[in-house]
């Protein structure tokens, strides 16, 4: 086993002295936890080290790894012209980790060079998520290959085979590296942070810490992703595939610091004296998850068994359900009801794809539900198709939609009862009520602005709709 230690990071680039100006000394235990890692790893002398980051290229089917010869990156964009990183890339250990992940593994991903990057529209610069934990690293230690790795919006089953599949090749290459997961815990801490203060918040965090520092992996994997997404954090992911990288293994935890003055929660963990001698926890965390789906399923309403047959015919027979020949056809409501409709469709790393129509298009609501639970399951643009494979990792939920009505202001809004569509022009955005992580108005509509591309100094109007959700 080379892989020497792993850290969970914190990426606030104000942590930076040439960035904080003064504001980095109310995270010094950041800093000085920080840079007791820059000392070890120092002493360690890795060949290489492997950073996960949240703020790389980031796609919904797959991760992304920085496949040019040298990686570079700097500040310019938090206005620090200074600090600056040249690094030779570990492509030969990259080569290895994408063939093991895509034949062993099954999960793809994009290697991201200069033509890749200008077809999806993307940069080759690091990161600074990958950045800030280098800034303390270069102060102490040089001499590595950096392997950057942007983690997918995949399932937590999947991210953990990420980090499965790099324990497995740097051990048969038998290279010596470490490796960072990167990631600030909570963005709801307090009102004043990024986000507005949500309970879930240092909630999270304190549940996180307590599961990793207590190595109760499958439970720490398994988190639901709606407490997660609620709490606004963004490193999750990070420690999903950082604790695959340490599957089967035996090792020392410890949490050097945790702080929070700025709204965000920034933890520093170690994970040292690393043997593998422990069993693989994969199969416990894949029938932790199925067992979570199959209570769910136990008791889902007919009309989400009626979307969900439909998703299982369509996928894995390419067949449109026909709902009138369908036992839910006897369901009044579904067969003599026009109303729009909402098709979710969730797997353990979140949101798997939603379709849907705020006026019924169809002749009944039954057809309705069957026409978008096909449209979520294989037309969302933001998704790849749902697979075969993925059937039994889904939760679906069916909202039902009364008719929207105009309103003046947004006085008459509230996020947890009421929808909201909000038009420009041609432009229109739709927001369905009662979202984890939309608890107020403003955030309510700033998203379903920014879904229809409105900016904040165009003139808009406001629709308000109830909804009806099954599950």
């Amino acid at each position: 086993m080379t892989l020497l230690s792993a850290y969970i990071s914190p990426h606030p680039p104000l942590i930076l002295k040439e960035i904080g100006r003064g504001e980095e000394f109310k995270v010094k235990d950041t800093i000085d936890s920080l840079e007791k890692v820059a000392d070890e790893i120092a002493q360690k002398e890795p060949e290489t080290i492997i950073v996960i980051t949240p703020h790389g290229p980031l796609f919904s089917d797959g991760i992304s790894i920085m496949y040019e010869k040298y990686l570079s990156g700097n500040f310019l964009q938090f206005g620090e012209n200074t600090v600056k990183f040249k690094k030779n890339n570990d492509v030969e250990l990259i080569d290895q980790i994408v063939k093991t992940l895509t034949e062993k593994y099954k999960i793809s991903g994009a290697l991201i060079d200069t033509e890749s990057a200008d077809y999806f529209g993307v940069t080759t610069d690091l990161d600074h998520g990958t950045l800030v934990p280098l800034y303390f690293i270069d102060q102490k230690y040089t001499d590595y290959k950096l392997i950057s790795i942007t983690y997918g919006m995949l399932s937590y089953q999947d991210l953990y085979k990420v980090g499965m599949a790099i324990k497995e090749v740097i051990g048969s290459m038998d290279r010596k590296v470490v490796m960072i997961a990167s990631g600030d815990l909570s963005h709801r801490l307090k009102n004043s942070g990024p986000y507005d203060f949500n309970e879930s918040g240092p909630a999270f965090d304190k549940k996180i810490l307590e599961l990793i520092v207590e190595k109760k992996t499958k439970e720490l994997i398994s988190m639901d992703p709606d407490f997660c997404e609620e709490a606004g954090e963004c490193g999750k992911r990070s420690i999903d595939i950082l604790l695959g990288a340490l599957d089967g293994c035996d090792y020392s935890v410890e949490k050097l610091s945790y702080e929070g003055p700025f709204g965000v929660g920034y933890s520093v963990v170690k994970f040292d004296e690393i043997t593998a001698n422990q069993k693989s926890l994969l199969l416990d965390i894949e029938q932790s998850r199925a067992e979570y789906v199959r209570k769910i399923q136990s008791a889902q309403s007919e009309y989400v068994q009626l979307a969900r047959r439909t998703i299982e015919e369509y996928v894995v027979k390419n067949k449109r359900l026909d709902f009138s020949e369908t036992e839910f056809f006897a369901i009044d409501e579904l067969k003599a009801t026009r109303k729009g409709v909402f098709v979710s469709i969730k797997d353990s790393g979140g949101l798997r794809g939603c379709i849907g129509t705020f006026l019924p298009s169809m002749d009944c609501l039954g057809d309705e539900i069957v026409q978008n639970a096909i449209s979520a399951s294989t037309r969302d643009p933001r998704f790849p198709e749902v697979e075969a494979a993925e059937l039994n990792d889904l939760v679906i939920t069916v909202d039902v939609l009364d008719s929207p009505e105009p309103i003046m202001t947004s006085d008459d809004l509230d996020p947890k009862i009421y929808g909201v569509i909000v038009s420009s022009g041609y432009k229109k955005g739709l927001l369905l009520p009662d979202l984890k992580g939309i608890n107020t108005v403003e955030e309510q509509l700033r998203v379903a602005k920014s879904k229809a591309g409105i900016k904040d100094e165009e003139e808009y109007t406001l629709q308000r709709f109830r909804v009806k959700r099954y599950y």
